[in-house]
């Protein structure tokens, strides 16, 4: 049968394709069908071979060479370790199937019909043994080598020398251990799985296992097999049970109580914990009885023995656990889960580095009457920043651009500077280059020409002109200012994300001025050389540019840039690490730096609630505006410090990083597994250090923590009565949380200002202040990372940020001004609305901008202030505050009414000439506003000035002539003279025609 089988004649279809002597295709079309696989072959390899070299190339070019070949060795290692593992093992128990086969017997229909495929496959027995076991080899080395982070963080651990509550094991274990004793338990059940199936087929293909057959259905030599790999499977299982009980402390759960939960509750410790133990002592005993088959040649007890262990885990891992949970935890839960949320509390603090926040009593109003003392202090206490990096992006474009292939980032900085021998808070921008802005797009001009920004703007946070712009501190092109001298290109920048080919024989386009374009050739060593054809050759393939190989723009010197914004440079050489969302400029000894804030996290210690990074970092920026990143979108952390700060040189690409958290013990089991790549933090250059600051993603983490965590009493926290959260921004509607806000200013126990990031809480479900939270961001100061915060007491009503905006919003004054700003082509928009504490009470400052006419930017108009119940609505910071702290402040002054005009008796010629100019400024302000035309208001403003400025200096000269001629300023009947003076509904300054007290009304 089996000669007569090899010889059936083949019913395959006719031929396929020419055909010559016999059938066989000609010595002409195999040689070329050969030379295309060869190609086909050779193409696919240098493809895979480009990727490679060019990523070896690029981490040579920033001196990162070394994470480059411990992350490829460690992957290979992987790889062939547990790819080898898993093809020797499945291919092992081939083997040993077919070795242990049953002699031919007599032949049953079930194998005569298996027995087609025996003959079917004898010739290719080896090579499918090979080829089944190569396939199984590379899917387990490739998701091997996937665990690169967790084998790197088991073998370089080191000791967090903290110790868990329940199994009084180090933190580390959790961290760093647990995590690589599952990939290898799961690592032997895909194997022994994967095993079974190949050795249960291979049986049944050769008679070992009968599934029709009459008699036994398994030979003794098939059963002991499949018994050994089931009694395998079953003590992996076993040690399965055992890890569960330690998995337990770092368990997520979802609690009525606090949502989100981590750890062991009162049913983990006293009803899950004791099951897993049984379990694994039955789980064993299993395994032994199913290893006993290879004694006994019976299934009977291992399948009983099985059968009780799923029996126990249904009722002692399921069904007891529900009874505690029911009749022992329910009736009193607070009494039975207290201690284990004091573990929660506890650990989640600690691991969030919230353990030392300061939560102190704060009254929320202010009992000083004296209100001169009131308004010096907000001086002392805060640096109130007006202009906001978040809105007046558009203002830098459009002032400072100069050119269209320049841009700034839709979201500006705050650091601080220097500024005529004072520390100033500072809101800072790159120029960036902007390809779609260029002349022409094509590849010469958008890779070789256009090739990088120029220059840094800054102005003063605390201020603006009298025409709503910034102040300018470094501005112009080149730029010059208060920044001094330093390297102004920008080769790498947030903005810019394509590669260009620089230092060759095609000029760049440095800048422009009045006399035409500057060229320049960069002259750093960043990037990767292309003198070469290989090297051509590789980045053509790999960036699908064929005209790298052969463009006569590249040449000697030529060098190409790629990776080039911050974050992209970082998360390279540090894969490690997670990055924080927004990366700021710095001018630091003569360059620009770009500080990257990194963290290092785990989701392994055990008791702390786990937050997802993507969701807390989330707010109102990030809501409605792509610039504003959200750091690691879905990754679930439970420990998290800010442990690394790195910056990128803006010109040459340099990357470095440096150590923060020298006790993070997280950085340093990676500082182990990637030696040299971080720098001590003694490093740090001290005009470097100026710039430091709190990161905003770390302190959105912990503040979200803190709506629950801030409560130390499990008691309370249990009850849920002081959960805060994070209100949304007032703002705008974007219906998201409202961003932290950095400035300078000083909280109830400090003696000075110091640059901090602060936020509010509101209630659950309401809109009152329920606490204000500050952390010290100056990375000089003493206190740096020091969380301050201050809880109001809960049986008054302080409003909150949504209510102080509605408030503004209801002001009938205000309601019609800013009605009259938002007519025509005019928008209005609102800045960041600052809280500052201030003797007991909080003052709100909130900058408004208007998009006037055919300003295509925003300009800051109005600055709103209130405190304590008073509210202001005025040109400047200045006068709104003069304006709340006046006594007379409790709303804005009404407009003006014709019964209050000037009188014009008695009044002095100059003084009323002056006046009668005052009053045409004035209307003339009135109308131009209305317009929306801002240049004449401009105007208008000025010449209101100058009038009032004469009207006072004639009036001064008046009361002078009439005391010198004994009048003593009195008339006839001794009553005060009525000469006129400046009137009140004027105001002071170039701030009069469009404050609220000026409106017109009606």
């Amino acid at each position: 049968m089996r000669t007569l089988a090899f010889q059936m004649p083949d019913r395959g279809g006719g031929p396929t394709g020419p055909r010559i002597r016999g059938g066989r295709p000609s010595r002409r079309i195999r040689t070329l069908l050969m030379t295309l696989g060869v190609l086909a072959v050779l193409c696919m390899a240098f493809t895979m071979f480009a990727g490679f070299w060019t990523n070896w190339l690029w981490y040579r070019s920033v001196d990162y060479s070394s994470v480059f070949t411990t992350t490829l060795w460690t992957k290979i290692g992987l790889f062939c370790v547990f790819g080898l593992l898993m093809a020797a093992s499945v291919g092992l128990n081939i083997w040993l199937a077919h070795r242990l086969r049953p002699p031919l017997s007599a032949m049953s229909m079930e194998q005569q019909n298996l027995d087609r495929y025996r003959m079917g496959i004898a010739p290719y027995k080896k090579w499918l043994l090979l080829g089944i076991t190569a396939l199984v080899g590379l899917i387990a080395g490739a998701s091997a080598s996937s665990q690169w982070r967790t084998w790197l963080m088991w073998v370089n651990g080191v000791s967090f020398h903290q110790k868990d509550p329940q199994f009084h094991l180090d933190v580390s274990f959790y961290a760093f251990d647990l995590p690589w004793y599952r990939f290898l338990l799961g690592f032997g059940f895909a194997t022994v799985i994967l095993s079974v199936i190949a050795a249960a087929v291979t049986h049944y293909l050769y008679g070992g296992l009968r599934v029709t057959s009459p008699g036994a259905r398994t030979t003794a030599a098939a059963t002991g097999h499949l018994s050994v790999l089931i009694g395998i499977f079953v003590a992996l299982k076993a040690v399965a049970y055992w890890l569960d009980r330690y998995g337990l402390a770092v368990k997520s759960s979802d609690f009525k109580a606090t949502g989100n939960w981590t750890g062991l509750r009162y049913v983990d410790a006293n009803a899950y914990l004791p099951a897993k133990t049984i379990l694994f002592c039955i789980a064993v005993i299993c395994a032994l009885l199913f290893f006993a088959t290879l004694w006994r040649r019976t299934w009977q007890l291992p399948v009983i023995g099985l059968g009780l262990m799923v029996l126990s885990a249904i009722l002692i891992g399921g069904l007891y656990p529900a009874i505690v949970q029911k009749f022992q935890v329910q009736p009193n839960e607070q009494a039975k889960e207290a201690p284990y949320v004091q573990r929660n509390i506890k650990a989640t603090r600690e691991a969030y580095g919230i353990d030392d926040a300061k939560v102190s009593e704060y009254a929320g109003t202010s009992d000083t009457k004296d209100k001169t003392k009131l308004r010096k202090d907000v001086d002392s206490t805060a640096s109130v920043r007006i202009l906001d990096p978040n809105v007046v992006s558009p203002t830098f474009q459009q002032l400072q651009q100069m050119r269209n292939y320049y841009a700034f980032p839709t979201n500006l900085d705050v650091d601080r500077y220097e500024v005529d021998g004072q520390e100033q808070d500072t809101v800072i921008g790159l120029r960036e280059l902007n390809l779609n802005g260029i002349p022409k797009n094509n590849w010469i001009n958008d890779h070789f020409r256009y090739t990088h920004g120029y220059g840094v703007v800054a102005a003063k946070g605390t201020t603006a002109d009298s025409e709503g712009r910034p102040v300018f501190t470094e501005s112009d092109l080149p730029s010059t200012g208060s920044l001094g001298t330093y390297q102004q290109r920008i080769y790498y920048g947030e903005k810019t994300t394509q590669y260009s080919i620089v230092g060759g024989p095609q000029k760049e386009v440095d800048y422009s001025d009045d006399d035409g374009e500057k060229n320049t050739s960069y002259t750093g060593n960043s990037g990767v050389n292309l003198d070469n054809t290989l090297n051509r050759a590789a980045y053509a393939v790999t960036l699908g540019e064929p005209q790298i190989l052969y463009s006569g723009a590249i040449g000697k010197g030529s060098r190409i840039l790629y990776n080039r914004t911050p974050k992209e440079r970082v998360e390279a050489v540090a894969p490690w690490l997670t990055i924080d969302g927004d990366a700021y400029p710095a001018v630091v000894d003569g360059s620009i730096q770009w500080v990257v804030d990194a963290y290092t996290t785990t989701n392994g210690y055990p008791y702390a609630s786990r937050t997802t990074l993507g969701d807390t970092t989330a707010d109102s920026l990030t809501a409605t505006n792509n610039q504003r990143a959200v750091v690691a979108q879905q990754n679930q952390v439970n420990y998290i410090r800010n442990s690394v700060k790195a910056t990128v040189d803006a010109y040459t690409g340099k990357v470095k990083l440096y150590q923060w958290d020298t006790e993070d013990p997280v950085l340093k089991t990676w500082m182990k597994a990637f030696p040299g790549t971080v720098q001590p933090k003694s490093a740090i250059p001290s005009a470097l250090l100026d710039h430091l600051r709190y990161p905003q993603d770390l302190f959105k983490v912990q503040r979200e923590l803190l709506t629950r965590y801030h409560v130390t009493n499990p008691q309370t926290f249990l009850s849920g009565s002081e959960v805060w959260q994070v209100p949304d921004d007032p703002t705008n509607d974007s219906g998201s949380a409202v961003p932290p806000y950095y400035l300078s200013m000083k909280m109830p126990d400090q003696t000075a200002r110091t640059f901090s990031l602060t936020t509010t809480f509101t209630p659950n479900g309401r809109d009152n202040l329920s606490a204000f939270m500050s952390v010290d961001a100056q990375a000089g100061s003493k206190d740096y990372g020091k969380i301050r915060i201050l809880k109001l007491p809960t049986n008054t009503t302080v409003n909150g940020p949504k209510q102080v905006q509605s408030q503004f919003n209801s002001e009938q004054d205000i309601a019609e001004t800013i009605s009259l700003l938002n007519r025509g082509h005019s928008n209005v928009e609102y800045g960041n609305l600052l809280a500052v504490p201030l003797d007991g009470g909080l003052l709100y400052v909130e900058p408004v901008y208007v998009r006037g006419g055919g300003l295509k930017y925003p300009l800051l108009r109005k600055v709103l202030v209130t405190y304590g119940g008073n509210t202001a609505f005025e040109d400047t910071l200045d006068e709104a505050l003069d304006k709340v702290f006046s006594g007379d402040g409790s709303s804005t002054t009404k407009p003006p009414d014709e019964s209050t005009s000037p009188p014009t008796t008695s009044t002095d010629p100059t003084v009323q000439q002056a006046l009668n100019d005052a009053q045409k400024a004035f209307d003339a302000g009135q109308t131009a506003l209305k317009k929306g035309d801002w240049q004449a208001y401009g105007e208008a403003q000025k010449d209101l000035q100058d009038a009032l400025s004469r009207a006072e200096e004639a009036q001064s000269k008046a009361d002078k002539a009439d005391k010198a001629g004994g009048s003593g300023g009195k008339n006839g009947d001794g009553k005060a003279s009525s000469t006129s003076s400046p009137s009140p509904s004027a105001g002071t300054g170039a701030s009069a025609a469009a404050s609220p007290s000026s409106s017109p009304s009606g």
